[in-house]
């Protein structure tokens, strides 16, 4: 068997934890499926003081991660830091563009500056693994980037955050307002203290971002990707979903169109039969659709030192292998130049949701607005009076423009009977 690979850990928090455990708890099978063993030589963290509940006695410490880099003992950095910015970015530059390889758990570096590291990668030969940066441990970047390699991939869309996913499934489950349940995930541990990344689609956004350039072999283009969090979503449309036979999750959809690729995240109605609508609780899902595999349906944890340690050995694994694939599947001079489609141009059906005073001529000025900008309705709900009083009016349009509904609403939202702006949740096939 070959001499060990020697691995260096920047950042030891729950994943990096994770990762330690993992390498030492299935060393024998780890060692077998790899061709030669795999050793953690060498780690790096802010701080040397605080316990983490695993031995690091024997493993050289290295206060600037940056040096790692340059220590001929190390053969590959696993990067666990985070964030788009800072160290995290200096030290995997600095190591593509020395040669060394890396694996990542690194989502918004990826979506942010996934082009670059790409070139630096194939520049100084060196491998860049990112399993765990999308859906912890679903093996998704591998099956789009080898398994479905001879398909053209049509579209991707998923359920890529498992803090909104509970939120979603609580509010459905027991009628309860999104304050209430985030503040609950915040107790559990789901969500963060500040939830922002999370609940206003940034940590979904970045994921999506990676899954379009893999499926659609083009440069990656965060800054392309339509964002829309869930924190307006109430218990009342919750509800309405119900009725109307669809329940609501926040989804990342990226999908081939005529005029090119649209990348999109936002709360979304999906018929209550449809596999993504039945995924509840943190978990994470993914649909990919290729023009000869059909549909393929990955489902699991998202998140958590065990799934993500899974997907980053993983890739370790294939390093030590000596299984080097383009970072994007395709070397970047045959990247695709396709463009992004704005979110204007999309085309669909919506719900919308006005509260509005209950009396005689309200409903008739709604709908001559939406007549004035093409808009068709499939069906309107009301359930009882209240003359005077605030009541919910929901609206299903036909298939119609983004454009044109995004006008009709802010018409819509001035007129003197509605209360509040309105609300628009995109129906999806799921």
């Amino acid at each position: 068997m070959n001499r060990p690979l020697s691995i260096a850990i920047a950042g030891l928090g729950t994943v990096g934890n994770g990762v330690l455990r993992l390498l030492r708890d299935n060393a024998d099978i780890v060692a077998a499926r790899a061709g030669r063993s795999l050793a953690v030589t060498a780690v790096s963290a802010r701080t040397r003081a605080r316990e983490r509940g695993i031995a690091l006695s024997g493993l050289r410490w290295f206060d600037d991660p940056t040096a790692l880099v340059t220590d001929p003992a190390v053969d590959v950095i696993v990067e666990v830091i985070g964030g788009a910015e800072g160290v995290a970015r200096t030290l995997v530059e600095s190591a593509l563009a020395a040669g060394k390889p890396v694996v990542t758990a690194n989502k918004a570096l990826l979506a942010v500056h996934g082009a670059e590291l790409a070139l630096l990668a194939e520049r100084g030969g060196a491998a860049l693994g990112f399993e765990a940066a999308v859906a912890g441990g679903l093996p998704i970047i591998k099956t789009l980037r080898e398994g479905l390699a001879g398909n053209r991939i049509e579209r991707v869309s998923g359920i890529l955050n498992g803090t909104c996913n509970y939120i979603l499934s609580m509010m459905r489950q027991e009628g309860r307002e999104f304050a209430d349940v985030l503040a609950e995930a915040q107790r559990l541990g789901y969500a963060e203290t500040d939830p922002s990344f999370d609940i206003d689609g940034i940590d979904a956004a970045h994921k999506l971002a990676i899954l379009a350039a893999l499926a659609f072999g083009r440069p990656v283009a965060f800054a392309d990707v339509y964002v829309e969090g869930i924190r307006r979503l109430s218990a009342l449309d919750i509800h309405y979903a119900g009725e109307l036979g669809y329940r609501i999750k926040l989804l990342g959809i990226a999908q081939r169109s005529d005029g090119g690729i649209v990348a999109r995240v936002h709360p979304c109605m999906v018929p209550g039969t449809a596999p993504l609508a039945r995924v509840d609780g943190v978990t994470n899902a993914i649909v990919a659709e290729g023009d000869f595999v059909g549909r393929v349906v990955l489902e699991g944890p998202g998140a958590g030192a065990g799934p993500t340690a899974s997907a980053v050995v993983a890739d370790l694994i294939d390093l030590a292998r000596g299984h080097l694939t383009p970072v994007w599947g395709a070397a970047a001079a045959e990247l695709s130049p396709d463009a992004s489609v704005p979110m204007q141009l999309h085309s669909g059906c919506y719900y919308l949701r006005l509260m509005v005073v209950d009396r005689p001529g309200v409903i008739a000025d709604v709908t001559a607005v939406l007549r004035d900008f093409g808009v068709s309705l499939e069906s309107m709900l009301q359930h009882g009076r209240a003359p005077g009083e605030a009541v919910a009016v929901v609206l299903v349009t036909h298939e119609t423009g983004e454009a044109a509904v995004r006008t009709a609403l802010a018409r819509i939202a001035s007129l003197e009977a509605v209360l509040e702006e309105p609300t628009l949740i995109r129906i999806e096939p799921g």
